[in-house]
Formats: C-alpha cells, sequence, structure tokens
C-alpha cells in the first residue's frame, strides 16, 4: 500500500495534468512522474480511486473517466475559462 503522502502526490499530479492539458493522465504518465514501472503506476491510480472521493475509471479499464471536479469524458457541463474551453465538469 501506498504512503498517504504519495497518494496526496498523486492526487496533486492528476489535478494539476487535467488544469493543464484538459484531460486526464494515462497511469504510465503517473508511473513517470514518480520514477516507478507502469506497473506501480497503474497500482497508485487503483490505490488513490479506492479512498472513496468522488473519482472512478471507466468501467473494466485502468483509464481515469472522472475526477471531481473534471470529467475526462465530454458532458454537457462544458468548463471555460479565458476563453478556452478544454474542460468537462461531472
Amino acid at each position: 500500500m501506498a504512503d498517504l503522502r504519495q497518494l496526496d502526490n498523486t492526487y496533486h499530479y492528476i489535478m494539476e495534468t487535467f488544469v493543464k492539458t484538459g484531460h486526464a493522465p494515462h497511469y504510465t504518465e503517473i508511473a513517470k512522474e514518480f520514477g516507478r514501472t507502469p506497473e506501480e503506476g497503474k497500482h497508485l491510480l487503483h490505490e488513490l480511486m479506492g479512498t472513496g472521493m468522488a473519482m472512478w475509471l471507466h468501467p473494466g479499464t485502468d483509464l481515469i473517466a472522472s475526477f471531481a471536479p473534471f470529467n475526462n469524458v465530454p458532458t454537457h457541463y462544458r468548463v471555460t475559462i479565458d476563453g478556452q474551453q478544454k474542460w468537462f465538469a461531472q
């Protein structure tokens, strides 16, 4: 099990990536950020998803579907900041 600091850092990285790019990182990107193997990145992602916060994976995959307040899948709730629309809300 990852320690709480690592889970916090993983959460922060995912949130930062969403803000910067408009979409969630893949678990291999998470792994690379923390100098881990892809399998360890996937494990970190699953541990974070298991915390009970408002986030989930696409069913049957290891891909982030939603990460409050963002949604990785287009929704009717578009978010526009400074004229840029690259985010969707839950």
